[in-house]
């Protein structure tokens, strides 16, 4: 006997897949605008801040040593970095992506507001702030962006394009805008235009958050009861760990100032991403088809560090060299130096496409280690052609041109290595860390700008030939040397696949 039944009805979705945005969920335009005026609040800030801190106090600055202020900016992007790893882990286990990204832009917004006050103590606080706030807000944005697809929604992609187009556009957007306020009303004007994007973004979030559905909501691991004293202890041990770091570098400075706080965030950066590989290596829970991934790994992530090192000194030594070395005189007008961190962005904007288009027209494109190879190589020299450059002008100034075709050069190593960074990171994780590949990947940069903070104190005194071409030198020997191991790191990806097409997507 036939049984009529009703019809099976939609379970709901727990965020709307409209396709109102270009085709894709309205919450998409949501956090596309939020990002992209946090980016340009983020950047913006970043444009000027060396400047600030080594400009004289007379003309607005805190007048602090160049070497010091080079350090500092470093050490504060190292911050960002470590603060964002436990940016994610507040999200996934007590707050949600979406509470950890209103939380974050307030005391973003809060460090912009400090910043754009005259007054030492307020400046300090204020860049505390914002590395705090970023740390909160930076992982998350991008994590939401990927509640709004089911994974096999084939617009994920492209919406991860759309959105990343925001950053660009943001950071391609804030030097500028910056440039011109601070040529107008000063550094303090520069950061209150900071301050005015981060309000921005927090208004495109909070009015558009129902475009989002749950998406972020609540937290997908929250803590059960039973993990608290387990977690009380671990955190104790982190908290230790760190005060003994810190009186030790109190001990070897001398006395508790700047110098202190750069080396303890120094070895805390280097220190972490250790401790990760240690405690994976050493898990039960990882097979060993898992370790032979994991230590193809090691090599591509200290390829990443070596690139990042190089590639955010786009803040530090390469605006010091636009600002000092620089002719910024071009067809009659002159060029802020914080101009040229728009170079990078508008690069990108252009190149990423034909780079997209590139890889999927070659018949065997290259291996995943040969690209980080690529791209570490394409950073190393840019430092050398940056190094050529200095030694031909001498005491003289280098033509505009130079520091724009540095930047092309990085971005060319940055669309090589970049985009395929997180795939691979979380691909060659083990199983039972592959929720946390995120924080692995962030620990990349964080120990890379710890590197360029000892290496400025380090190297004080030595003409800038010699940095950019000592640091050339050697970054182009690890490339080169990631390429000899290329097949080696393709043999350990291969046995330790867990299917053919996982092998295929990072080879």
């Amino acid at each position: 006997m036939t049984q009529n039944l009703a019809p099976p009805q939609p379970v709901p979705s727990r965020v709307p897949r409209s396709r109102g945005f270009f085709g894709h969920p309205l919450g998409l335009m949501t956090l596309f605008t939020t990002e992209l005026w946090e980016r340009f609040s983020y950047y913006g800030m970043r444009a000027i801040l060396l400047y600030y801190l080594t400009d004289a106090v007379k003309n607005g600055g805190l007048g602090i040593g160049q070497t010091t202020g080079l350090a500092v900016v470093s050490i504060y992007g190292t911050s960002v970095y470590l603060l964002s790893v436990v940016g994610g882990w507040l999200a996934d286990r007590v707050l949600g992506a979406r509470r950890s990204t209103l939380y974050g832009g307030l005391v973003i917004a809060a460090g912009h507001v400090c910043l754009a006050v005259p007054g030492a103590g307020f400046s300090y606080l204020g860049i505390i702030l914002v590395a705090l706030g970023t740390g909160l807000l930076k992982p998350n944005v991008s994590s939401m962006v990927g509640e709004l697809y089911e994974r096999e929604d084939g617009r994920r992609d492209s919406g991860f394009s759309i959105f990343y187009m925001g950053i660009n556009i943001g950071s391609l957007v804030a030097p500028i805008v910056v440039g011109v306020a601070r040529a107008a009303g000063g550094y303090h004007a520069g950061f209150a235009c900071a301050a005015v994007g981060m309000a921005i973004a927090l208004v495109f979030f909070v009015a558009g958050r129902r475009m989002l559905g749950e998406a972020g909501k609540a937290a997908p691991n929250p803590l059960t009861p039973a993990e608290r004293p387990a977690l009380i202890r671990t955190g104790l041990v982190i908290v230790g760990v760190i005060v003994a770091v810190l009186l030790t570098a109190r001990i070897v400075s001398g006395a508790f100032g700047v110098t202190t706080m750069i080396d303890t965030l120094s070895v805390l950066a280097f220190a972490a991403p250790v401790a990760y590989f240690v405690v994976m290596f050493r898990s039960p829970k990882v097979t060993s088809n898992e370790r032979s991934r994991l230590m193809a790994y090691i090599p591509l992530f200290i390829s990443a560090m070596l690139f990042w090192m190089i590639f955010e000194q786009a803040a530090t030594t390469l605006a010091s060299y636009a600002a000092d070395r620089t002719q910024l005189s071009v067809l009659g007008w002159t060029v802020a130096p914080e101009l040229f961190q728009s170079v990078n962005p508008a690069a990108i904007v252009l190149l990423a496409p034909v780079f997209a288009w590139l890889w999927v027209k070659l018949d065997r494109p290259p291996a995943t280690a040969a690209k980080f190879a690529i791209g570490l190589t394409l950073a190393a020299l840019s430092f050398l052609f940056l190094a050529g450059a200095s030694a031909l002008a001498g005491s003289g100034k280098s033509p505009a041109w130079v520091m724009i075709v540095v930047y092309v050069i990085q971005t060319l190593g940055e669309l090589c290595l970049s985009p395929v960074g997180l795939a691979a990171t979380t691909l060659l994780a083990p199983r039972a860390f592959r929720g946390q590949a995120m924080a692995l990947w962030f620990l990349a940069p964080a120990a890379g700008q710890a590197i360029t903070a000892q290496l400025v104190t380090a190297t004080e005194g030595t003409s800038d030939t010699v940095y950019f071409g000592g640091i050339g030198v050697v970054a182009l020997a690890s490339g080169l040397a990631l390429f000899a191991l290329a097949p080696w790191v393709s043999r350990h990806i291969h046995h330790g696949a867990e299917t053919t097409a996982e092998a295929a997507v990072v080879h």
